[in-house]
């Protein structure tokens, strides 16, 4: 599969894309998403993040580990 990944400015609710040569599918998938601009991960949150995924521990609630890592941080400052 070819996957094709621009960031493209818009003007006037339009943008063109312009795609490689040798690019020969006939029909494709957009999906159009604005960017994040000045996104960042808290490190303490990276370092959670790492840390279970070096030592996998029972699937938790999505709203558990939010809550879970809330807690940790509030924890730290």
């Amino acid at each position: 599969m070819n996957a094709i990944r621009q960031f493209i400015e818009v003007k006037n609710n339009s943008f063109n894309v312009v795609l490689p040569e040798g690019f020969t599918a006939k029909t494709v998938e957009v999906i159009i998403m604005p960017t994040v601009e000045n996104y960042s991960i808290l490190d303490s949150h990276k370092d959670i993040v790492l840390e279970r995924i070096k030592n996998p521990q029972t699937p938790v609630d999505a709203f558990e580990m939010i809550a879970q890592l809330e807690k940790e941080n509030l924890d730290k400052l």
